[in-house]
């Protein structure tokens, strides 16, 4: 990513000038400058690898969400806005970020254009926080985070809300990975969480590890419930099949495994990337799961693929220049984002439906709210808010918790 050009007299230095006085270079401020590279460099190199929008009270994703269980995949058409009340424009967006912390920003719905600030920040996890969730009402709302730590760590949403800049606030639940142990009783470092999703009728949160397993944890206690082997290498992201009781995972290893929550058994093993060689880079980064459960959605390094979980075949294969990195499904359009700047919405037959440029350089995330507003965050630490129709709502940086400490 480029240097951002900056208005002034000195538009041609990369840096403001740390001067104390009014250009005079005699009382030049090393200090300050220095805290001004860093600052700098750290923005340049942040990334945010979730932005998640938080639960409102006056959320209708029920409603909007409400899929056809007879779609016909010829019918790529939104269902009419009509049908349902419109739900508000989103309020506050979560990120997750690089430098381990978590960050709230509320918007100005009220003002035009859309604009989000920062509120609230706190140190969430030692190393980059990968994934984000929430789960229950506005009211009782948790979110989970989980990193490179290992750790799965519940905060209780009021708590956030709450919390001031820079200060320390405790989870209400910690989980940490299981370590492998040898014959000789040395153990292996804490394997990352790379992805986590909910499943709250349930009462247990899953995990994909970097040990290649997918975990489950009571909510209660905290305890692993059941774990998931199979795959050959680690696991990159985890979705759960409510209706039927199931997860889906995506791997390092190139495959995407259907799993039984009761048995803990594999049911099923989808290879999106097939063409490729032993041994060649074909991973599977991101999966999705539509709400009627007749769908999944693929994200790999060969590009994007949907697949029926009804007759386990694959509805299309489209192949991209660069890796998808994440999908989500808006009713029966598929959304996906990845190695380059660009947020790409599908039908479920594969047509290309819209193309839309964003701010992040390589985008690692894509999210959904119940209005159809869309948060796209990556590299540099930007997140770029789109609306449902593709046009821009407001692009800002994320500040990291060494700016506001």
């Amino acid at each position: 990513m480029g240097k951002k050009s900056r208005s002034g007299n000195n538009s041609s230095f990369p840096f403001p000038f740390p001067f104390q006085g009014p250009g005079d270079a005699r009382q030049w401020d090393e200090a300050a400058y220095r805290r001004s590279l860093l600052s700098e460099r750290r923005l340049a190199h942040r990334t945010i690898f979730r932005a998640a929008f938080a639960p409102s009270p006056l959320s209708l994703s029920s409603e909007r969400h409400s899929l056809n269980l007879n779609l016909n995949p010829d019918d790529h058409l939104l269902q009419s806005p009509s049908s349902s009340p419109s739900p508000s424009l989103p309020d506050t967006l979560v990120t997750a970020s690089s430098d381990g912390s978590v960050a709230a920003y509320s918007s100005s719905s009220s003002s035009s254009p859309l604009h989000f600030h920062q509120f609230a920040i706190i140190q969430a996890h030692q190393g980059p926080v990968y994934d984000l969730q929430f789960s229950g009402d506005h009211s009782h709302s948790l979110l989970f985070s989980a990193g490179d730590d290992g750790h799965i760590r519940a905060w209780k949403w009021t708590n956030v809300l709450n919390c001031k800049q820079g200060h320390h606030i405790n989870p209400i639940l910690d989980i940490v990975n299981p370590q492998q142990e040898d014959p000789w009783g040395a153990r292996s470092p804490i394997p990352e969480t790379n992805a986590i999703a909910v499943h709250q009728q349930e009462g247990c949160i899953f995990s994909a590890a970097g040990d290649g397993c997918a975990y489950a944890w009571d909510l209660d206690t905290g305890k692993c419930k059941t774990v998931f082997r199979g795959h050959q290498d680690y696991l990159h992201s985890v979705a759960v099949c409510k209706l039927s009781n199931q997860i889906v995972t995506g791997s390092e290893d190139g495959t995407s495994r259907i799993w039984d929550c009761r048995s803990g058994k594999c049911t099923n093993v989808i290879s999106p990337n097939k063409k490729y060689k032993s041994g060649e880079s074909s991973w599977v980064s991101s999966v999705a799961v539509d709400p009627s459960e007749s769908w999944l959605a693929c994200g790999s390094f060969g590009g994007l693929s949907v697949w029926s979980l009804v007759s386990n075949e694959c509805i299309f294969n489209i192949e991209r220049p660069s890796p998808i990195q994440d999908v989500v499904f808006d009713n029966n359009q598929i959304l996906s984002v990845g190695g380059e700047p660009v947020l790409s919405r599908h039908s479920i037959n594969g047509s290309l439906i819209s193309q839309v440029k964003c701010a992040p350089s390589s985008p690692f995330s894509v999210s959904l709210h119940p209005s159809g507003v869309v948060a796209v965050a990556g590299y540099g630490g930007l997140v770029d808010v789109i609306s449902e129709y593709g046009s821009h709502l407001c692009t800002f940086s994320c500040i990291g918790f060494d700016d506001v400490a």
